[in-house]
């Protein structure tokens, strides 16, 4: 197995996001709405809905190329136009999967500024313990992080072929976690 892959089952998705939600509403964030990033953040966002029952809207922000090398920026495919008046003054929770370069999410968070929200807290199953290409603006108060990483690439079963391989392959890799501490 290769070390440098970290594998994500749905149970394990599905029991961040639940403690997640406990997080949240332990720091009494009560969010009008949901946005979920695409499209890594669709699934843990439906997943809190379960859990905290608010609107999601869904955007689509893309920073890698089809051949899944960084573009210079992230760039909109998919926003809320339709809804943005509805989100100055609310409290808006946005959700993506991981926290990698940060790019995506800070060029998120600079968009919704936008629209003047209440406040904006942001949430994310893995966040990669490593310098940042870019920091949250000040207005980020609250930010919830499932795991904390290493520099690891996360294999999340969404992007899985085979379900039952990789739900086998996470728990051989907890296994041998288990086994070497």
């Amino acid at each position: 197995m290769d070390k440098k892959k970290f594998y994500v089952s749905y149970n394990s998705v599905h029991k961040l996001v639940k403690n997640l939600s406990e997080q949240l509403i332990s720091t009494g964030f009560d969010p009008d709405v949901i946005v979920a990033i695409g499209s890594g953040g669709f699934i843990p966002a439906r997943i809190m809905k379960t859990f905290i029952n608010r609107p999601i809207y869904a955007v689509g922000i893309s920073y890698y190329g089809i051949d899944n090398k960084h573009k210079d920026h992230p760039t909109k495919i998919q926003w809320i136009d339709e809804v943005q008046s509805q989100l100055e003054g609310k409290k808006v929770l946005l959700i993506d999967e991981v926290d990698d370069t940060r790019a995506t999410l800070a060029y998120c968070v600079g968009e919704l500024l936008k629209f003047k929200p209440e406040e904006i807290a942001v949430l994310v199953l893995h966040n990669k313990q490593k310098d940042k290409d870019v920091e949250f603006p000040i207005e980020i108060k609250r930010y919830f992080a499932g795991l904390e990483l290493g520099n690891v690439w996360i294999k999340y079963p969404w992007d899985a072929e085979d379900i039952e391989e990789h739900t086998e392959n996470e728990r051989i890799m907890l296994e041998q976690t288990k086994e070497r501490t």
